[in-house]
């Protein structure tokens, strides 16, 4: 038996992960020429992830940019930090949240040594 939370935020975060390692590439590849820096649509990629999407959903996709250097390359370094931050943020809170929900639901399950 699968219960709801674990499922869901087991999709949270490995779409999490996934949006960490494409950030992480683009960062690595900001003075790469005519690299385009890539996401993925948070909402689409769990959806994808839980089954109630296309599987396509959680393909990466280009990030729209407003400044394209001279080599073709739009990775921002600026906006990059930003969205590690942000994602990095989430992340710790969704797994927060997760192991607090598991503690809870061992202890409810934990017979009462009371006897009560």
């Amino acid at each position: 038996m699968q219960i709801g939370f674990l499922n869901l935020y087991g999709g949270v975060l490995n779409v999490r992960q996934e949006r960490a390692s494409l950030i992480a590439d683009n960062i690595a590849n900001a003075d790469t020429p005519g690299y385009k820096a890539q996401d993925v649509q948070f909402q689409q990629a769990l959806a994808a992830q839980l089954g109630d999407g296309p599987a396509s959903g959680s393909a990466p996709l280009f990030r729209a940019s407003d400044t394209v250097s001279l080599d073709g390359n739009d990775v921002s370094m600026d906006s990059e930090r930003v969205e590690a931050a942000q994602n990095a943020d989430q992340t710790e809170a969704a797994a927060t949240f997760l192991h607090q929900s598991t503690a809870d639901l061992i202890t409810a399950l934990h017979p009462n040594p009371a006897g009560n």
